[in-house]
C-alpha cells in the first residue's frame, strides 16, 4: 500500500510538472531584461509626479509586459493555423491579464483629468512594429527590441502627466529613458555576440550611443531640470563602453549591471527634476 501511494505521488508529480512548465512557458516572459526596462519608466514617473492614477498606469505597463507572452503565443499559433493545448491555455491567461490591464486603465482614467494617454497614441506605431515581429517569431531582432523599449519608455511620460507634470517635462522623461534603451540594448547584444565568439559591429554601437546622447540632449532642451539625467545618460554610455573592453561576464552578471545602470539613471533623473 505504501509503495502504491509513493508511486501515485510520483505519478502525480510527473504529471503536475509538465503542467507547471506549460503554464510558465505561455505566461512568463523570457526577456529577463524586460522587467527592468518596463519598471523603470513607471518608477521614474512616480518619483517625479506621484499620483494614484500614475500608479495604475505603472502597474498596467507591468501587466502588459507579462500579457505580451501569452498574446504572442496566440498570434503565432493563429498565423500558423494551428490550435494546440498551449494555444487555449495562452488564450485564457491572456484574457485574464488583459482584463486586469483594462481595469487599471479605467482606474487611471477615473482618477485623473489629465490627458495622460497622448504619449500612448504617439508610441502606438512602435508597439505595432514590435507586434508584427512577435507574430512572425522574430521578436529577438534589434528593430523590435528597440521599438518595444522606446514605446515602453513612454510610460514615464504617461505617469508624469497623470500626476500633473508639464508636457515638456513628461516628454523629456520619455527621451531620457528612450536614450537608455537605444544605447543599452545594442550594448547587451554585443556582449552576447562576444560570448558566442562573434565580433560586434562597432558602427552600430557608435550610432546607437550617438542617437542616445542626442535624445538626452533633447530632453534638456525640453526641460532644463533634466540636465542631471542627461549627464547620467552620458555616464551610462561611458560605463558600457568600459564593460565592452573587458571579459564577457555571465548573462546574469550582464543583467545585474544593466539593472544597476537603469535604476541609477532613474534616480539621477528624478533627483535632478526634484531639486532644479
Amino acid at each position: 500500500m505504501r509503495l502504491n501511494c509513493t508511486m501515485s505521488t510520483a505519478a502525480r508529480s510527473r504529471t503536475a510538472a509538465p503542467r507547471r512548465s506549460g503554464l510558465r512557458s505561455v505566461a512568463m516572459p523570457t526577456e529577463h531584461g524586460g522587467w527592468g526596462l518596463t519598471s523603470e519608466p513607471g518608477i521614474l514617473g512616480l518619483l517625479v509626479a506621484p499620483s494614484l492614477a500614475g500608479l495604475c498606469i505603472a502597474l498596467a505597463a507591468m501587466v502588459a509586459f507579462v500579457a505580451r507572452t501569452p498574446v504572442r503565443v496566440v498570434l503565432v499559433d493563429g498565423r500558423r493555423h494551428r490550435l494546440l493545448g498551449r494555444t487555449r491555455l495562452a488564450a485564457r491567461v491572456a484574457l485574464i491579464e488583459l482584463a486586469v490591464l483594462a481595469g487599471l486603465v479605467v482606474g487611471a482614467v477615473a482618477l485623473t483629468d489629465h490627458r495622460f494617454w497622448v504619449p500612448a497614441v504617439i508610441a502606438a506605431p512602435l508597439l505595432a512594429v514590435e507586434l508584427w515581429y512577435d507574430t512572425r517569431s522574430r521578436s529577438r531582432r534589434l528593430i523590435p527590441e528597440l521599438s518595444g523599449a522606446v514605446a515602453v519608455a513612454s510610460v514615464a511620460a504617461m505617469v508624469a502627466l497623470a500626476g500633473g507634470a508639464s508636457g515638456a517635462l513628461a516628454a523629456g522623461l520619455w527621451l531620457v529613458l528612450a536614450a537608455r534603451a537605444v544605447s543599452s540594448i545594442p550594448a547587451v547584444r554585443s556582449q552576447i555576440q562576444r560570448a558566442r565568439g562573434h565580433v560586434p559591429r562597432v558602427g552600430v554601437l557608435a550610432l546607437a550611443d550617438g542617437v542616445a546622447l542626442a535624445a538626452a540632449a533633447g530632453a534638456v532642451v525640453l526641460d532644463g531640470t533634466l540636465v542631471i539625467g542627461a549627464l547620467g545618460m552620458l555616464a551610462v554610455v561611458v560605463v558600457q563602453r568600459m564593460f565592452a573592453r573587458g571579459d564577457v561576464p555571465a548573462p546574469k552578471a550582464i543583467g545585474i549591471r544593466q539593472m544597476v545602470l537603469g535604476f541609477g539613471l532613474v534616480g539621477l533623473t528624478a533627483l535632478g527634476a526634484g531639486i532644479l
